[in-house]
């Protein structure tokens, strides 16, 4: 499908961007797109499946595709999530690869190059240094040089920095010039292609993310169960599950005397109030589902 009005010259298409774990992909994603489309946490593996971000510029329409981080994977989650980002990278136009300005570029970095390689042999790869905020002036020389050399001396290399804004424009530019020649896919007013249901249960996910530490984060999902109107007021009242894979977790997941869970609540309530523009009565729940990384059957019940 395409939208009329497109001028002469104008490109369009689908970017991905690929990385190590934590490597600022979501956070990139939404400095492009203008507006908070994916979720952001310090734990890595956070974004579970791609999200699109539209760009809308008056030469191109370029389509932003968040995917999860490439890794080696430990569970079914982990292998299924792997496979959708290789699907994704088969599809696409351009494929940024990025590398933090204040970790040294190691094998992994060449593991997830060579499977992208393998994958979309043809596809042209952007180099992008994230988080600049982060490093020295001559530790982001030395990562620039590195990634040049790394991707043949061919690809450019942009350094960005999405939480300050650096350099986003010169990256939009860059990217822009890969893309073909094409018409509009989406219509002038959309950000992303993301249904409401999906942005709300990441919205809690982020929030029930926060603070946590080592393997739990990979253990929590969310599903919206269901979202009603409010007879008595203009409130939507959302139901809406945790789901952890062990009991100790869940006491976690609560904290002491239900605190944090409170304050999970809470902060995921602000986030959907701002997303929906109404006030939201929000009734979560935490449920034990027993370890739904490695059950087929769970992964599918919660839409993996």
């Amino acid at each position: 499908m395409s939208f009329t009005n497109t001028p002469e010259g104008f490109r369009s298409g689908f970017v991905s961007f690929v990385g190590r774990p934590n490597t600022g992909k979501s956070t990139l994603t939404n400095a492009l797109v203008g507006e908070k489309i994916a979720i952001t946490a310090n734990q890595p593996e956070t974004t579970r499946r791609p999200i699109r971000g539209i760009v809308h510029r008056p030469d191109a329409q370029i389509i932003v595709v968040d995917t999860p981080g490439l890794h080696r994977p430990r569970t079914l989650l982990g292998e299924r999530l792997n496979d959708v980002v290789q699907e994704t990278f088969a599809d696409v136009d351009v494929i940024g690869l990025t590398i933090p300005a204040d970790e040294k570029i190691g094998p992994g970095d060449r593991w997830i190059l060579e499977n992208v390689r393998k994958v979309a042999p043809k596809t042209p790869i952007v180099g992008i240094v994230t988080k600049l905020d982060k490093a020295s002036k001559d530790q982001v020389g030395a990562q620039l040089l590195a990634l040049h050399e790394m991707l043949g001396g061919e690809s450019e290399v942009v350094p960005v920095s999405a939480t300050e804004n650096t350099q986003i424009d010169v990256l939009l530019d860059v990217l822009t010039q890969q893309l073909p020649e094409g018409p509009k896919f989406y219509p002038d007013d959309h950000i992303t292609d993301e249904d409401t249901e999906s942005r709300i249960s990441e919205l809690i996910r982020e929030a029930a993310l926060s603070g946590l530490k080592d393997e739990l984060p990979h253990s929590v999902a969310v599903e919206v169960d269901e979202i009603l109107a409010d007879e008595n007021s203009d409130k939507l009242v959302i139901h809406a599950i945790i789901y952890v894979e062990r009991p100790g977790q869940k006491s976690i997941i609560q904290g002491r005397d239900g605190r944090r869970m409170g304050r999970i609540i809470h902060n995921s309530r602000q986030e959907i109030i701002r997303l929906l523009g109404r006030n939201v009565y929000l009734d979560l729940r935490i449920k034990v589902l027993k370890n739904w990384q490695t059950d087929p059957k769970s992964l599918g019940r919660l839409g993996f």
